[in-house]
């Protein structure tokens, strides 16, 4: 089972970051492996509406999101991990997701969908937010739904922890190591 996760965070060892270790860590504890992407450090370009993926489903842009492109054609579960900024995902995040349109027009316009495997397609949304208004992981979670839609992950489970903001108070969150870690298990079925 192939297993991608991407890291939207810029604050290393941040909330999201942590939350994100433990749901790979009930993943890896189980003996699978996950190949992880730290978007604040890729050199991704920002979709530039341009059309060029619109007869091809590929990115005429050639940077790091080559990488990301392969990793989620060939995986089985997608992790997104990302804060809630604003009501939203952060830039990081969405400048990943915004790049995907080449998925959109091999989907939609192409009539390509991807493939799943023989464990099909699932996916896991983890959020974090400093504030605590449940707007935030509903907004951020629309923009998640549609990344995943594109990418044909038909089902996904989402964590959303409000109220957390200083480095490294998730890890005083009442349940929030417990319920990544049971939901990096779920994810791939133990």
């Amino acid at each position: 089972m192939k297993i991608v996760a991407f890291n939207g965070s810029p604050r290393k060892n941040g909330n999201t970051e942590l939350l994100l270790r433990e749901a790979i860590r009930g993943i890896e504890d189980a003996g699978l492996s996950v190949d992880t992407f730290s978007l604040n450090v890729m050199n991704i370009k920002p979709c530039q509406d341009c059309g060029g993926c619109n007869d091809t489903g590929i990115c005429i842009y050639r940077d790091d999101m080559d990488q990301i492109a392969d990793a989620i054609k060939s995986a089985d579960r997608v992790v997104l991990a990302s804060p809630i900024f604003f009501f939203s995902l952060s830039a990081q995040t969405k400048i990943m997701i915004d790049r995907c349109q080449s998925f959109w027009c091999e989907k939609y316009l192409l009539k390509k969908n991807i493939m799943g495997g023989r464990w099909g397609r699932k996916g896991l949304l983890l959020l974090v937010g400093g504030m605590k208004m449940e707007i935030g992981p509903q907004c951020a979670e629309a923009s998640a739904k549609a990344f995943f839609r594109t990418i044909s992950v038909k089902e996904h489970e989402t964590l959303s922890f409000l109220g957390v903001d200083a480095k490294g108070e998730i890890l005083h969150h009442p349940t929030a190591v417990k319920d990544a870690y049971q939901a990096g298990r779920n994810l791939i079925g133990t």
